[in-house]
């Protein structure tokens, strides 16, 4: 379920619905979480690093 929330995060984020986005976040369970951040750890990223490259460049 964390990665379809997850999923739903990023897609609001590419249609500039920036609430969505943080709800789809914050429906993630803190084990999830934990999860999530370890294997973005173990490719060198962070959960900050993947968002920030998905914001749009000025």
């Amino acid at each position: 379920m964390a990665v379809g929330e997850l999923r739903d995060a990023f897609t609001a984020l590419e249609r500039g619905d920036r609430g969505t986005a943080v709800a789809s976040l914050m429906a993630i369970d803190p084990d999830s979480w934990r999860a999530i951040e370890h294997r973005l750890t173990t490719l060198g990223g962070s959960v900050a690093d993947l968002i920030k490259a998905l914001e749009p460049q000025q």
